[in-house]
């Protein structure tokens, strides 16, 4: 049949559209519906609702929706377009586009375009396709990475729920992909579903455009990240999941080629299929179909097509062991007349050629085969009948569709899975060139198997056996058989829970042939000797029958251990150890003994690859069976050996097989010489059954070879650490102590020396844990550092650490506390960079007695561009002391409130009570504040509810709070701040009335002559609605400096970088002036004149697509008349990358303008400026540095930020000047000299006074060494007994902090 009418959808379940009369009207008309084969009266629920929507939406009745089918027309002979001929739908007279515009820059042949061959010699030809002609971000042709578009791939759904082209959206963390998968960040683009219905099924649909011919080595891989809000682990309801399709489209008909499984895991997630060969034009389809109130969202990216074009024409020269096919090429002899098209044009499998060949598609019957009457028995059936089951075939090898017939294990009739179906042959004479070639479907289950055997009248010989889940293809499979007497072939099947078993198109070779006689007696039923253990168990080879669950967990549950003796540690001395080849390639593992003459320098017997049987060109896999659960210390360790050029290598991966991922452990490459050595390999926790995938890829043509040996798995069992799991105090510099990788995390902890975040906490020079989201092997979401399970506590404990968040976009450190079977709870947070500095962080454990518990440190990828790092954890008896910071996102700290109506910790997103939009440590509506309500409802006129903390401990003689408050604009009441120590309680603030809903912050200086606590007291004032809200408290060593001012030595002083990513902007970092290998900056600071002085800066090279901006934001100011900014700032951008500017700012309600810029420039050291401010309201500060042009490498940073607010810029009689570079000055004092000789010549002494005043005028800090009143203290902490420090990148000076009275009078 020409090419026909091609429905676009895929294998989906609902009722058949009810086309009754219509449909023969149609007819009438001249129109008919596409025949398919084998579809009944009752309909085909694979194509129930592609039937309906497809034809019940849009049929001649003004409908503007496009339709989801259309003809593929042939193409039209030297169409110049090279685009196919339009194709008119009869029955609504709508023109259809064939294919999006494919640009044929060499005027190749049209047939030549998408058919995955470079016809032009820049590969016009292959663009738009599907796919480009290669990714520059992957690295791989025939690529859509979505980078630059939708590569022609078209929506054509039928509802509002629809694909679009977009991007990750940070600000809906955990309702969709927070980054794409090719570049890794927000910055990314894929394809994803959007408008989910809320009380209907729907289905999304993306269609391909026409794509030639495929061969049958042809490999489809896309990755997909499925997201949603239903109920269930990973927000994903696990009972009616949404449900993924891949399907083709080619002649008259729709075939599956891959399906999502049942149970997904979050994150991104790798689909791989295999079209088969097709021999005609085609198209692909994707859909997404989704059940009412899922609000399932679905991401897809990267689709690659991997040895999908023919061979071309051109003759080679041919191996003795290889044919000629007909335009040229050479293929092995063995795969002539093997039931595929494998050279392209159908030479190999021409019908003269392989008339000595017997063939068996089960189109009619069984042919020569029996199947031998048991149960289960091999059927033959077709994908038609069968539905769409995940494990299902979706057509057969035969023909590639879904009419095509082929054998299946069938149902045990309620007997449960596990029996053996089997299939036998004729008897065949003795003789040594028989062979046999089928192709086997084994999909859906890790225990399914199929086994190739012969048996003769005394005994039955194993030659073949696959196991396991091999995907949603058919694998070829060929065995010799070498027989001294008559034999028959047996081919044994078992299907495991939830999997399918299918074999099609068995052919054998001329040398098989038939003996006539007597057949082999057959062992009936009834005569079958009935197994010593019930369904869901396993005998023991000493006897007695254990738990299939109890197999391979790594402890022994039969006597003698037989139960783990075939779960992959071994030596392969007595076999392959339970390892199982599941390769569909050219490649295979197999078990072989070493000698003289072997390519390894391994002993003995081990696991090598040698060629294998299959039709495709992929990497050979084996995999152990089902293991675990295991314990977070699980390792395995292994022998190996490689040859191999660079394109070889060796792998090991975790197969999660109930989520259908895996995760890499470990790869090494091929140099082109011979690599070995032994490895471990951390597995890790896992809770779920795995299997150890092993994945190996070498030319054997060209002399290569890999092998493994000695495998063994160490501290896997999961209810039992090994020594010192317990320990959770370390300081990381003898290793992890009880700290443990969660080797299912996407992304990694790094004990390391450094990241680029410079030194550790503990010694300056040592070990630390590193996290960096930016690193390349950096994707997906979170990366855990978790503990084993530890022993019920009655007692509560306090956890202190120190950890660092640096970085322009930084995103989210977690710690949390797991009960064992129960829930996580999050016991301290923070978001966004705290600077490259040192911070000392603390959690109180609560007591967790009956049950065990565990904590864990979770980074999350929530942003991209950074370090974490977490050091000197300490775990101390008692509850943590009063922490000096509280954001309020994981409890109130503490802080204890009293009265009815009385304090609430909430977000705006869930919280009962009016309160701020937002709260100020995230700026969005889900972070959380304390509020109470004081309208008079709550609180009456003159009622107050009061706000405790805990008890501080005063670390230095004063001390500064700050806290941020919002008061409603009407009515709030009032807000007053009282101080209690030694017995006196003072009052020392008070806020009734505030400009705007706005956070501000206010700070008090606290002289301190013991511990001391603090009390917010909200007092009601009889308005109808109103409250007041507190975030964001932090404690600090020192007097609080003036609003707006910093010298940054002790903290940011209440500047901050905002953190909506609405804004794509990027965050300015504080750091000392220790150089960094990631984020230079300058080599001293402005205040010490230092390495040890501390700064603001920001980086440049980050500025482009993801954000064109960096700020830095003050806090809300009053209204000035005649107030004065001063700062210093340093600029070091070379002058061919010198596209932006600094900036400064002020923002009120009446909008934003500029008062001060400086373009980028190479650096000039220090230099000061002044700048008068006015504002008739409130209003910002804003120092932003901006570009419009990158990329744009330097830095920039700022430092001794003063705001005058009661004092212009002309009254002051301290005038900084520009700062200079070391060696000036010397310059400086030798021009001064002579100076004063020329004025001591021609005045008197009032002259030389006048000098005296000019040169004090004119100092700089280069002068002066280290400004007075700043003195650098080394601190022990008492609870970690480590030394400590303020600087992430340096330790030796710590605890930098100036007290008022230290403060010099005219300071910059």
């Amino acid at each position: 049949m020409a090419v026909q009418e091609v429905l676009l959808a895929a294998l989906l379940l609902g009722e058949l559209c009810r086309l009754g009369g219509r449909a023969a009207g149609r007819e009438g008309a001249g129109f008919s519906p596409p025949a398919f084969p084998g579809l009944g009266s009752h309909g085909d629920r694979c194509f129930s609702q592609l039937w309906g929507e497809l034809h019940c939406s849009a049929e001649g009745r003004g409908s503007s929706k496009p339709l989801l089918w259309a003809p593929l027309a042939k193409v039209s002979p030297g169409d110049p377009r090279g685009t196919l001929s339009p194709v008119v739908c009869p029955t609504a007279g709508t023109v259809l586009p064939g294919r999006a515009m494919v640009v044929n820059s060499c005027s190749s042949a049209t047939e030549q375009l998408c058919n995955f061959i470079c016809d032009c010699s820049d590969c016009s030809d292959e663009n738009q396709c599907g796919y480009l002609r290669g990714s520059a971000v992957l690295g791989t042709p025939f690529t859509c990475d979505f980078e630059e578009g939708d590569c022609g791939w078209k929506d054509v759904s039928t509802s509002t729920y629809r694909w679009v082209w977009g991007q990750a959206n940070l600000a809906a963390w955990g309702t969709g992909p927070h980054s794409d998968h090719s570049v890794g960040t927000n910055l990314g683009w894929f394809m994803v579903t959007t408008s989910p219905p809320a009380k209907t099924t729907a289905t999304a649909w993306l269609r391909s455009p026409v794509l030639q011919e495929a061969a049958a080595t042809c490999e489809i891989r896309a990755w997909y990240h499925l997201s949603g809000s239903g109920e269930g682990a990973h927000g994903l309801n696990q009972t009616e999941c949404p449900v993924l399709q891949l399907a083709m489209a080619h002649r008259d008909e729709v075939v599956g080629l891959w399906q999502s499984p049942e149970h997904e895991g979050e994150g991104w997630h790798q689909l791989v299929a295999y079209p088969g060969r097709v021999t005609e034009q085609f198209q692909l389809i994707f859909s997404l179909t989704q059940p009412p109130m899922c609000k399932a969202e679905l991401a897809l990216d990267d689709i690659i097509f991997r040895n999908c074009g023919l061979q071309g024409h051109g003759r080679q020269e041919c191996r003795e062991e290889e044919g000629r096919c007909g335009q040229g090429s050479c293929l092995a002899l063995h795969r002539f007349c093997d039931g595929t098209d494998d050279c392209g044009d159908g030479s190999d499998e021409d019908a003269e050629q392989c008339k000595s060949f017997t063939l068996c598609s089960f189109e009619k019957d069984f042919c020569s085969w029996k199947a031998e009457a048991e149960q289960p028995a091999w059927e033959r059936n077709r994908s038609l009948n069968l539905g769409c089951g995940y494990g299902i075939p979706t057509r057969d090898h035969s023909s590639n569709s879904r009419a095509g017939f082929f054998l299946r294990v069938g149902s045990t009739l309620g007997k449960g899975s596990g029996g053996t179906a089997k299939l036998s042959s004729p008897t065949f004479q003795a003789n040594n060139s028989c062979s046999l070639v089928l192709y086997c479907h084994l999909h859906g289950s890790a225990s399914s198997s199929l086994s190739i055997s012969y048996r003769t009248k005394t005994t039955t010989h194993l030659v073949r056996e696959r196991r396991g889940d091999l995907g949603n293809c058919w694998v070829r499979e060929r065995v010799d058989f070498k027989v001294t007497e008559s034999f028959e072939v047996l081919i044994e099947g078992v299907a495991g829970s939830g999997g399918a078993v299918a074999i099609d198109d068995l052919i054998l070779s001329a040398g098989c042939m038939r003996e006539e006689g007597v057949p082999f007696p057959i062992l009936l039923p009834s005569q079958a000797a009935a197994g010593p253990c019930a369904a869901g168990e396993v005998a023991c080879e000493g006897g007695g029958c254990v738990g299939a669950e109890l197999v391979c967990n790594f402890a022994a549950s039969c006597a003698g251990g037989s139960d783990e003796k075939r779960c992959g540690a071994t030596t392969f001395e007595a076999g392959p150890g339970g390892w199982h080849d599941v390769s569909v390639g050219r490649l295979r593992w197999a078990v072989q003994k070493a000698t003289e003459h072997s390519s390894t320098t391994l002993t003995g017997d081990f696991l090598t690859l040698q060629a294998g049987e299959g039709q495709m060109v992929d990497a050979a896999k084996a995999r152990t069976p089902l293991l675990g659960p295991s314990g977070p210390a699980c390792t395995m360790k292994l022998s190996y050996h490689i040859h191999s050029g660079s394109q070889g290598f060796l792998a090991i991966r975790v197969w999660d097989h109930t989520t259908g991922t895996t995760q890499l452990a470990w790869h090494t490459q091929g140099h082109g010489n011979t690599t070995q050595g032994h490895v471990s390999v951390p597995l890790g926790e896992r809770r779920r059954p795995f299997q150890v995938e092993l994945l190996g890829l070498v030319d054997l043509q060209d002399s290569g070879s890999a092998a493994i040996d000695n495998v063994e798995f160490v501290q896997c069992l999961s209810s039992a650490g090994p020594p010192g799991h317990t320990e959770l105090s370390c300081n990381f510099e003898r290793g992890m102590c009880g700290w443990y990788q969660d080797q299912s995390s996407d992304f990694k902890w790094v004990h390391s020396v450094g990241q680029g975040q410079g030194s550790d906490h503990t010694t300056g020079s040592g070990y630390f844990l590193a996290a960096d989201p930016s690193a390349p092997w950096s994707r997906g979401q979170r990366a855990q550092l978790i503990t084993y399970y530890q022993e019920p506590t009655a007692t509560q404990r306090c956890l202190s650490f120190w950890y660092c968040l640096a970085g322009p976009q930084i995103g989210t450190l977690n710690l949390k506390l797991q009960l064992e079977g129960g829930e996580e709870t999050v016991l301290w947070t923070q978001q966004g960079t705290q600077g490259s500095i040192w911070h000392q962080g603390q959690a109180t454990l609560p007591t967790t007695s009956p049950q065990r518990y565990r904590v864990a440190f979770e980074a999350l990828r929530d942003r991209f561009l950074g370090d974490m790092a977490l050091d000197d954890l300490v775990l101390t008896e008692g509850p943590c002391r009063a922490k000096l910071s509280c954001s309020f996102e994981v409890d109130a700290c503490g802080l204890v409130a009293s009265g009815q109506h009385t304090w609430l910790r909430q977000s705006n997103s869930t919280g009962s009570t009016a309160g701020p939009a937002a709260d100020h440590g995230t700026g969005t509506a889900t972070g959380h504040y304390m509020v109470v309500s004081t309208g008079r409802a709550s609180l009456p006129a003159g009622h107050v509810v009061a706000l405790k903390s805990q008890l501080y401990q005063p670390s230095a003689p004063i001390q500064c709070l700050t806290f941020w408050h919002q008061l409603s604009t009407e009515t709030p009441g009032s807000l007053g701040v009282f101080v209690e120590q030694s017995g006196e309680r003072r009052k020392v603030m008070t806020v009734s009335t505030m400009k705007g809903s706005t956070w501000h912050r206010s700070h008090i200086t606290i002289q301190l002559d013991g511990d001391w606590q603090v009390t917010f007291e909200a007092m009601g004032a009889g308005g109808a609605h109103g409250y007041i809200a507190l975030d964001d408290l932090h404690v600090s060593d020192g007097a609080c400096p003036e609003p707006a001012s910093c010298d940054f030595e002790q903290d940011m002083c209440g500047w901050s970088s905002p953190l909506d990513p609405q804004m794509h902007s990027f965050a300015w970092d504080w750091k000392s002036a220790v150089p960094l290998a990631k984020y230079s900056g300058p080599e001293q600071d402005h205040t010490l004149g230092t390495k040890n002085g501390h700064y603001v800066h920001f980086h440049t090279s980050v500025l482009g697509p993801g954000g064109t901006t960096a700020r830095l934001e003050s806090q809300h100011l009053s209204a000035a008349a005649d107030s004065c900014l001063r700062f210093w700032y340093h600029m070091d951008i070379p002058e061919h990358l010198s596209y932006g500017e600094l900036r400064v700012m002020l923002r009120s309600t009446a909008g934003q303008r500029m008062v001060w810029t400086v373009a980028g420039h190479q650096s000039q050291g220090w230099q000061s400026s002044v700048v008068p401010v006015q504002s008739p309201s409130e209003f910002q500060i804003i120092f932003e540095m901006t570009t419009w042009r990158w990329p744009m490498e330097g830095t920039v940073a700022l430092d001794d930020i003063m705001y005058s607010a009661r004092e212009g810029c002309q009254s002051s009689q301290d005038v900084p000047v520009e700062d200079t570079f070391p060696g000036t000055p010397v310059a400086q004092v030798v021009l001064s000299l002579l100076l004063a000789i020329i004025v001591l010549a021609l005045v008197s002494a009032a002259g030389w006074y006048c000098l005296k005043q000019r040169g004090a005028a004119r100092r700089t800090p280069a002068e002066t060494n280290t400004p007075q009143g700043f003195d650098n203290i080394t601190f022990r902490d008492v609870r970690a007994g480590l030394k400590g420090s303020a600087a992430c990148p340096q330790l030796l000076q710590n605890s930098l902090f100036l007290t008022a009275q230290q403060i010099p009078e005219g300071s910059p």
